[in-house]
């Protein structure tokens, strides 16, 4: 069959580990031999990071904001013991953070759902969206490691050279210190996203946070949240049937395993990073969790919500076959390959990311089940746990009696 055309290039950014694997088994089996595939390529490998000093990280993210589009597989942030893992020269930053904070964007995070595995909150029928603010917080944070007495002060200087000088600890030992920044412009667009997404999905808004203990950091989210709601988004909200709530964390908490689902649950960067993992493990598993970066002017970036698999990795270079779920990052690849067909006009490009989405979810309702999943279900429901080659090859045989 003739390749389906690309007239303008996806962003496409390779990562670490297992997931690296599964990357290209992916392109190799589903995407290449239909789509005439135009990706302009980043190497994120934790390897390559360290030896561009990070600069790739922000080459991908500014070549996102050219081409509108991209697609990430998952990346390493490292840690001390993987700095000596992989011998570093620095403990680099996180680059989803990165990514992150050079878009502006909000990510929506939400579970793939299929009916032979039942959430573990029994009440839950319809799927909880995350979205997570992306910029700040523990984040982009300056951190520093006390090793004996002294006094921690916060200190401001505005324009003027006025300074406002705070006392956070007088030390009489070893500790640590965390500073942290948000900035009211990147809220209100988290804001404004939130609440746009709500209009486009039709799902009531829930935005948490802890005003009551941070009575300056959380209670200006929910400040602006509120401002953003009643000046913007009020009218247009009720005149949908939808509503908008804002409570304490903790309070949202409880709600939601209380709850039947279908909202969307909007939470600060490290919130969001927690809860989004939650609810993917308690839907099913957190490779079958999506998410998208939006920012405020248009742009997308793809991914999957879960890490790089690094156990599955080691078993992998030992030979030995492995169960991986490819199933988020399937739908990293068809969300932006759909985003991109939207964007071009490019139809055939759309319907591919449909079939090939559909294909996927088909062949794991059919039974052929990676062993994450195959442990939560009947078994009578399980046909078989192929390795991950093995689950993406039956995808493709759905794909191609689809495009047939």
């Amino acid at each position: 069959m003739m390749k389906i055309p690309m007239t303008n290039p996806i962003v496409e950014i390779d990562g670490d580990e297992m997931t690296r694997i599964l990357w290209q088994m992916i392109k190799d089996e589903l995407i290449l031999p239909f789509v005439d595939l135009n990706t302009e390529y980043y190497d994120l490998g934790l390897s390559n990071r360290d030896a561009t000093d990070d600069q790739v990280t922000h080459q991908a993210a500014e070549a996102i904001k050219v081409h509108r589009v991209g697609v990430k597989c998952a990346t390493i942030t490292p840690n001390l013991q993987r700095m000596e893992e992989y011998g570093l020269k620095q403990m680099w930053k996180s680059p989803n953070a990165t990514i992150r904070a050079a878009l502006d964007g909000t990510v929506f995070r939400a579970p793939i759902m299929i009916s032979k595995v039942k959430p573990v909150v029994s009440c839950w029928k319809k799927p909880i969206v995350i979205a997570r603010h992306a910029y700040g917080d523990i984040y982009r944070a300056v951190e520093h490691r006390v090793e004996g007495p002294g006094k921690a002060e916060l200190l401001f200087t505005n324009e003027n050279g006025e300074t406002i000088r705070k006392t956070i600890y007088d030390f009489q030992g070893p500790g640590v210190l965390q500073g942290m920044h948000n900035r009211d412009d990147s809220i209100l667009s988290f804001a404004r996203s939130c609440f746009e997404f709500a209009l486009d999905t039709r799902q009531d808004l829930w935005f948490s946070c802890k005003d009551t203990i941070s009575k300056d950091y959380d209670q200006t989210f929910k400040l602006l949240f509120q401002k953003v709601f009643q000046e913007e988004y009020q009218e247009k909200m009720e005149a949908a049937g939808l509503s908008y709530r804002y409570a304490l964390i903790d309070d949202v908490a409880a709600k939601v395993i209380r709850s039947p689902g279908g909202m969307i649950w909007a939470c600060k960067n490290y919130d969001g990073d927690v809860m989004s993992d939650l609810v993917a493990a308690a839907f099913g598993s957190l490779p079958m969790m999506t998410s998208v970066l939006v920012s405020p002017d248009g742009n997308f970036e793809y991914e999957a919500a879960h890490g790089t698999v690094t156990d599955h990795y080691h078993r992998h270079r030992k030979g030995e076959a492995v169960s991986t779920n490819p199933l988020a990052t399937i739908f990293a690849w068809t969300g932006a390959l759909r985003k991109r067909g939207e964007l071009d006009g490019n139809d055939p490009l759309t319907d591919f990311a449909d079939k090939l989405t559909q294909a996927g979810i088909d062949t794991f309702e059919a039974g052929i089940l990676s062993e994450d999943l195959a442990v939560l279900c009947d078994p009578a429901e399980v046909k078989e746990t192929p390795d991950a080659l093995g689950i993406i090859r039956a995808i493709r045989s759905r794909l191609e009696a689809s495009l047939s």
